[in-house]
């Protein structure tokens, strides 16, 4: 993989060209370093989530692109038996688009569609990883329009976020504050995405047309995967090679959901989700000890502290990054937003783990309310 620095000064004489030019790829008369927009919000991202089966390890990273900025970064979050350690990484976006590496958080497309490395080299949070990710699930391209009748602010373009989604397999190591953790495609599993389009929430409030902190994400998140069928937020998605063509909708979910009293963080739950073929999958939730991973420090809805969004420009590249006690409910409480919940879940007598992902404390909130779908339980 080339080094950043090395590419700009090797390449910056022939801007707007570089190095994926030389690929046949293109769809527009534009270079691929051209966004088709002018938005600061345009970004290119990529999210992933590994786990265990067992409730001890679970890690969320992703790394975006922002190329009406300059700017690029990546985080990486590991919470192993509640304890929450967290790396950000950012630098220049550059002129090399393949250039995915981002100080010590270093993904790399070993096959599209199919395969990629994870690693993240040693740092002073004490984690690092060698992953690789191996899709299991038929990803099916999707976009999402806003309105013209109802855009934000009145008169702008309509937005679109697209992309994909997928479940799969992990194998390799992790390293916890020196304990080492073994996965293999038996006992590693996760779900990802690719988007890319103009990302909500990006460059904090100086982005949003109202001036305020933007929500952080969708409130009512989950990725589940069973043998026969996996749900990816509305969706549900079928292994390769099934018989089942493209891909299944979700057309009604119903949520009753227990909280932490103090802090109103998820615990328990029933969700029912009623499938686009008349099914209808009841699945029950336990939330694995403090197994979650808060993703305000991955930049979701800003840093612990406020201070830093999304897709602020950079000069100089830098790392940070934070370690939490989860097992404290003041801590939960200071970090709830989006969260990524480790859950035993169970479905037709079938048990295995996968994700809950609401956005906290509004998840409460909705089932106090009794909005529609929502319930406390």
């Amino acid at each position: 993989m080339t080094d950043t620095t090395q590419s700009d000064d090797y390449f910056g004489e022939q801007f707007p060209l570089a190095p994926i030019d030389d690929h046949l790829i293109h769809q527009t008369p534009d270079p691929v370093r051209v966004a088709f927009t002018t938005d600061p919000r345009f970004f290119e991202r990529h999210w992933n989530v590994f786990h265990d089966q067992t409730g001890d390890l679970l890690i969320v990273t992703g790394g975006t692109f922002y190329p009406n900025q300059d700017a690029a970064e990546a985080y990486v979050i590991v919470t192993y038996r509640g304890i929450q350690r967290s790396v950000r990484a950012f630098r220049k976006l550059g002129a090399d688009r393949e250039a995915m590496h981002i100080g010590p958080i270093k993904p790399t497309i070993l096959a599209g569609l199919r395969h990629w490395r994870h690693v993240l080299d040693e740092n002073e949070w004490g984690i690092s990883y060698d992953l690789h990710w191996h899709d299991t699930h038929r990803q099916v391209y999707r976009s999402a329009y806003s309105s013209l009748t109802h855009g934000s602010p009145p008169g702008g373009q309509r937005h679109v976020t697209s992309g994909f989604e997928s479940f799969g397999e992990v194998e390799g190591w992790a390293m916890i504050d020196g304990t080492r953790v073994e996965l293999t495609r038996a006992t590693g599993r996760g779900t990802r995405d690719r988007h890319w389009g103009i990302g909500r929430g990006i460059g904090g409030p100086r982005f949003q047309p109202d001036g305020k902190v933007p929500k952080a994400g969708w409130i009512g998140g989950n990725w589940i995967a069973f043998s026969q069928f996996a749900i990816w937020g509305a969706i549900v998605l079928y292994r390769y090679g099934d018989a089942r063509p493209g891909h299944g909708k979700v057309v009604r979910t119903d949520r009753r959901l227990r909280f932490e009293e103090d802090t109103h963080i998820f615990v328990e739950g029933v969700i029912n989700y009623t499938l686009d073929n008349g099914d209808v999958k009841r699945v029950h939730f336990e939330r694995l000890g403090n197994q979650t991973a808060f993703m305000k420090c991955g930049l979701y809805g800003g840093t612990p502290d406020g201070t830093r969004f999304q897709g602020e420009a950079v000069g100089e590249p830098f790392v940070e990054g934070d370690c939490y006690d989860l097992g404290n409910p003041a801590t939960r409480t200071m970090l709830r937003g989006l969260a990524e919940h480790h859950c035993r879940i169970t479905c037709d007598g079938e048990v295995t783990t996968g994700i809950l992902q609401p956005l906290e404390p509004d998840a409460y909130e909705a089932c106090l309310r009794g909005d529609k779908g929502w319930a406390l339980l």
